[in-house]
C-alpha cells in the first residue's frame, strides 16, 4: 500500500467518460450553419440514419431527440399500453422502465445474474413458466392479472445480455423484444450489432456514450411497418405533407440537423473509439488485478464488449474500505468516479412495480464504481488512477 500523498495526486481533474471530438464535427456543423439547415429537417439527419444503418445491418433507422425517446416510441411501434408489463432488468439507467410508464404500462423488475451483470434468462424463464399463464396466445401475470407484453432486455456497460435463451422464451410466448443498446454500440454478441438481435431495438447519443450528438437516439428495427411507425409517432403523427391533419398522438422526436451532423462526424471515428476503450480495460484489467479486494469486469466469450463504462467492484472486506469511500478518496485527488444505479426495484418511482429477485442487483449498487475510460484517457492519467486505487488497498 503506499502512502496517500503519493504522486499519483493530480490538480488537473480525471473525469469519468468525456466526448472525443476529433474529426469532422466542426467541418460538419458549420456546413449546417451555412446552409441554414439547422432544425429537425435535413441531409445529416439522413445520412446519420444510414451510416447506423448500414454499421448495425439493420433495414431501417429512425433518429430521435434522445434515447428515451426512442424506447418510448419502440415500445409503442410492439404494440405495448396501458396496463399492460413489460419485462426490465433490475439494474439500469431508469430510462427504460420510464419509458415503460410512459405508455401506461408497468415494468416487472427482473434480476441480473453476477458473473457479466447483465438481465438474468433464468429469472425471466421462471417468471414466464411459474408466474404466468398462457392461454388463447396471450401470458398473463398470475398475481397481477396484467397482460406481459414485451421483453425489454437492456446491455449494461457495453456488454450484451445472454439474448438466446431469451430470445427462445419470446419466440415461444410470442413477446416482441425490445432492445435496449444505449450503451452497446459497436459490441456483439455472437457476432451480431447489439440493437439488432430482437425486434426493435434503440441507441442513445448523449454526452458520455461511446459516440455523442450531444443528446439524440436512434431506433433500429428490421421490421419496415414498425420503422414506418417510428418515423410517423416522432414527426407527431402527421398525416398529410402539406396540411396539418393528425389521426393519431404523435411526439416530436425529431433529431436536429445540428446535432445528426455530429453524429456522422463521430461514426466516422466509431471503430476507432471502441478500439481506444478496449485498450483502456485491458490496461486496468492488467493492473488492478494484482489489488486486493477490487472484482474486475468479465467479458463472456460470446461478446465483444465495448467496455463503455469501466466498472469495478470493491469487496470491502478485502480491499478495506466499500465503494463510496473509495468514491470520496478519489475524489480528494480530482479523480472522477461513480457508483452503479440505484436498483429500479429500489426507487420509488417504480415503488408500485413487480420484481423478481433483486439480490444481485444491490449488491452490484453495494461494490459498482465506474473509473475514468474516456476514449482520450491518456495513460498517465490512467497509470495516476490505478496507483490511487492501489494505495488504499489494507494490504
Amino acid at each position: 500500500m503506499q502512502p496517500e500523498h503519493s504522486p499519483s495526486t493530480t490538480d488537473n481533474p480525471i473525469p469519468l467518460c468525456i466526448p472525443e471530438i476529433q474529426g469532422n464535427e466542426w467541418l460538419y456543423i458549420k456546413d449546417c450553419l451555412d446552409t441554414g439547415w439547422v432544425s429537425s429537417v435535413g441531409a445529416y439527419v439522413d445520412k446519420f440514419e444510414n451510416a447506423l444503418r448500414h454499421y448495425t445491418g439493420a433495414g431501417h433507422a429512425v433518429a430521435t431527440v434522445n434515447g428515451t425517446a426512442a424506447l418510448h416510441v419502440a415500445l409503442l411501434c410492439a404494440g405495448v399500453g396501458p396496463e399492460d408489463e413489460v419485462l426490465v432488468p433490475c439494474i439500469t439507467f431508469i430510462a427504460p422502465a420510464n419509458a415503460v410508464r410512459y405508455t401506461g404500462a408497468w415494468p416487472v423488475f427482473i434480476d441480473v445474474e453476477d458473473r457479466y451483470w447483465q438481465m438474468d434468462p433464468q429469472r425471466v424463464d421462471d417468471f414466464l413458466r411459474r408466474g404466468c399463464v398462457y392461454r388463447n396466445r396471450q401470458l398473463t401475470n398470475k398475481t397481477t392479472g396484467r397482460r406481459v407484453a414485451a421483453i425489454l432486455p437492456v446491455h449494461i456497460l457495453g456488454h450484451a445480455v445472454d439474448m438466446d435463451p431469451i430470445l427462445e422464451l419470446a419466440h415461444r410466448f410470442e413477446l416482441p423484444v425490445i432492445e435496449d443498446a444505449t450503451e452497446g454500440l459497436g459490441a456483439k454478441y455472437k457476432n451480431r450489432p447489439l440493437g439488432t438481435i430482437g425486434d426493435i431495438g434503440c441507441f442513445s447519443f448523449n454526452g458520455n456514450k461511446i459516440i455523442t450528438t450531444g443528446g439524440g437516439g436512434m431506433i433500429v428495427s428490421n421490421n419496415p411497418d414498425w420503422a414506418e411507425k417510428a418515423r410517423y409517432l416522432t414527426t407527431q403523427a402527421k398525416d398529410n405533407p402539406i396540411e396539418y391533419i393528425h389521426n393519431e398522438i404523435g411526439y416530436n422526436y425529431r433529431l436536429t440537423n445540428l446535432q445528426a451532423a455530429m453524429g456522422c462526424a463521430q461514426m466516422e471515428m466509431l471503430d476507432r473509439f471502441v478500439a481506444a476503450k478496449r485498450r483502456i480495460a485491458s490496461y486496468y484489467n492488467d493492473h488492478l488485478s494484482k489489488v486486493k479486494g477490487i472484482i474486475l469486469p468479465n467479458e463472456s466469450p460470446d461478446t465483444f464488449s465495448t467496455f463503455w463504462l469501466y466498472t469495478i467492484r470493491v469487496n470491502e472486506r478485502d480491499y478495506g474500505m466499500d465503494c463510496r469511500g473509495l468514491m470520496k478518496k478519489l475524489a480528494n485527488r480530482n479523480i472522477q468516479t461513480r457508483p452503479l444505479w440505484q436498483p429500479l426495484h429500489c426507487s420509488p418511482a417504480h415503488a408500485s412495480s413487480p420484481k423478481i429477485g433483486g439480490e444481485v442487483a444491490q449488491r452490484l449498487f453495494n461494490e459498482g464504481l465506474s473509473i475514468p475510460c474516456s476514449v482520450g484517457l491518456p495513460t498517465t492519467h490512467q497509470k495516476q488512477v490505478i496507483q490511487a486505487i492501489d494505495s488504499y488497498a489494507t494490504n
